[in-house]
């Protein structure tokens, strides 16, 4: 099957830091797939590079077979890659509505049809459309963030830390919804520090440590991995 998403030896620099260092990986369609690591092993950069924001300094990054390393951020957003970034940074001030609309920025006409799926996804959404933001929980406030990026109707999913600071119930609840997304027929890569959750929705998964990928495979693999049982999942090795 034919890649979606494809990096290539790709290697990008923090002044002097090489941050990722010759990293490859693929994405096809219709996946989940999984970026595990601990902090500072790249996870972020990886995003962050494939979406624009940062600019290799080698390899290539192609999707839908062409390369987009170097395309300014907006450009890739309207080719159909959206990035729902850590931390969520959604506009405190403004309404759900109006957060859900800044998604949609590049699409041309009505937007009825792209709202209907996000409310449909997350009904809570729905109900609070008229109230800001900044007054919603953690949980609601990551289930906008990623409502907003599904807006201009992406291939391709980019989700950095989804749990994060997440009450274990509201965790459960976001990785259901991740799944009903690709059930959608959107392609998802995330990046993620919960490696149970992670590779419990995931069809493929990549471990990176100090910008390298150390090791890949199916969810189911690297979830029986002792290496992995012991580093991510919090087990220890008998």
């Amino acid at each position: 099957m034919t890649a979606l998403l494809e990096l290539s030896d790709v290697e990008v620099r923090y002044g002097a830091v090489r941050a990722l260092r010759g990293v490859s990986l693929e994405v096809r369609q219709g996946e989940i797939v999984a970026v595990l690591g601990s902090n500072g092993a790249g996870k972020t950069t990886t995003l962050r590079t494939v979406s624009g924001l940062l600019r290799p300094v080698g390899g290539q990054v192609r999707f839908e077979g062409r390369r987009i390393d170097g395309t300014p951020p907006h450009r890739i957003v309207g080719g159909g890659i959206s990035h729902v970034p850590e931390g969520r940074r959604i506009f405190a001030q403004m309404s759900v509505l109006e957060n859900l609309e800044m998604g949609a920025f590049q699409r041309r006409g009505s937007t009825a049809d792209e709202l209907e799926l996000v409310y449909g996804l997350f009904p809570v959404l729905k109900e609070r459309r008229r109230q800001a933001g900044g007054t919603l929980s953690g949980g609601e406030q990551q289930m906008l963030a990623i409502g907003r990026a599904l807006m201009s109707r992406p291939r391709l999913l980019l989700l950095d830390e989804p749990s994060m600071g997440l009450a274990p119930m509201v965790v459960a609840r976001i990785f259901t919804i991740l799944a009903d997304i690709k059930r959608t027929g959107t392609t998802l890569l995330l990046v993620e520090q919960n490696a149970a959750q992670a590779l419990a929705v995931a069809d493929r998964g990549y471990v990176l440590e100090t910008g390298e990928v150390v090791m890949s495979g199916s969810a189911a693999d690297l979830a029986g991995d002792d290496r992995i049982r012991a580093a991510y999942l919090g087990e220890a090795l008998t």
